[in-house]
This record gives structure tokens, sequence and C-alpha cells, in this order.
């Protein structure tokens, strides 16, 4: 059998017209904009600002910054503090203020549970409301918080309105009914509200009251 000879191809010039890339040009260092004046500016990695005037600024900002917050702590502390100084019957002033802040604006746009009339003036020395109790806290302490016990009242009806139990019983069950209106005259039960207790109620009520402000 007859063997090809082997033919080696040389190693000739590259076809006519190519070219090598060229070496790309080393990249330079990336600009960054300045916190303070957006400048674009190069600077080492850790620069965040353009230069001394802008370094300064910077500077004051960030000390302000860290005395703001240095500040609201130290009121937050002392916040804490007194709240730990209270009393429970302080705390009972700050539940109860939040409670009958809420009655008297859930009642915005009802008469006198009493009397029926609907006075929107304020008196010279404050508000013409009050959040009148139908059975008092002092006759009834265990319903002080209870909803259907307290509706918004004249200032004249709840404290020179003597004698007038009879009336806001009338417009109690006209707006909630004759078995809530029982149900709260039997209500006997006591109840012991904790410090802890009277913390959740003002919480809850404060809230209560800022959504329906912010419904209205």
């Amino acid at each position: 059998m007859q063997k090809t000879p082997l033919t080696r191809r040389s190693l000739g010039p590259r076809s006519a017209g190519f070219k090598p890339a060229e070496p790309k040009p080393a990249a330079g260092p990336k600009k960054k904009s300045c916190r303070v004046c957006r400048t674009a500016f190069t600077g080492s990695p850790l620069q965040v600002v353009c230069g001394v005037p802008c370094a300064i600024e910077y500077g004051q900002a960030i000390t302000a910054k860290q005395k703001a917050k240095a500040k609201g702590a130290e009121r937050a502390a002392d916040r804490k503090k007194r709240e730990e100084l209270k009393t429970r019957s302080e705390w009972m002033k700050e539940a109860q203020a939040a409670f009958n802040a809420y009655v008297r604006e859930r009642d915005r746009d009802l008469p006198c549970i009493c009397c029926g009339r609907t006075n929107t003036r304020d008196y010279l020395t404050g508000s013409a409301w009050d959040a009148g109790h139908y059975r008092s806290t002092g006759s009834a302490p265990h319903l002080r918080f209870n909803e259907d016990n307290v509706h918004r009242q004249l200032v004249h009806c709840n404290r020179h309105g003597a004698g007038r139990a009879v009336d806001y019983r009338i417009g109690l069950i006209a707006r909630i009914g004759l078995a809530r209106v029982e149900a709260l005259e039997a209500d006997n039960v006591p109840r012991k509200y904790t410090i802890e207790d009277l913390k959740r109620i003002r919480d809850e009520y404060r809230a209560r009251l800022k959504k329906l402000k912010e419904e209205a």
C-alpha cells in the first residue's frame, strides 16, 4: 500500500488586513458625588466630600445629628423615669382624660344625652361639653371606662344639673335601648384597675381618638 507523504503547512503571515486588538487603557479612579454639594469628584475610597469646605460642613451636620439623637434619647429616658414615678392615682387621671376625650369626639354630632340640646359654642372658661357618666365614678367606679355608661353632656347638665338622672336615663334608653341600660344598672361587679391596665386604657383611647379625628 502506497503511503501519502505528510505535507507541513508553513506558519506564514496572517491574512491581510488583520490587526491585533489594542490593549484597553487602564480605567482611572471612579468619580463619585460629594455628599454636601453633589459635585462629581475623584478621591480615595473612603472620601465622601470633595474638599475642605464641604468636609467642614459635613462634619458639622454629623455632629448636629449626633447631638439631636443624644437629646432625643435623654428626653426618652426622662419621660420613662417620670412615668416610673407616677402614682396609680396619676395614671387613673390620665386614663380617664383619654377616655373622656374619646367619648366627646365619638358623640361630637349628637345632642346632650341629658337635655337633648346642641350647643357648639365654647364657654369662656373652656369647653361646653363634658363626658358625663350615667352611673357616677363615685357610686360605680367599676363603670368609669364603660362606653355605654358615658356620653357627651353639656357642662351645665353634668356639673350643675342635680336631679337630672331621670332625664339622662330617658336619653340613654333612646340612644342604646332599654336592655343595655338595665344591664348597666345591674352591673355591680367590682373591677380593680392596675397601673398596667390604666396605661393600656390611656394608650388605647388616645389612639382611638386620633383615628376618629383623622376620619372626621
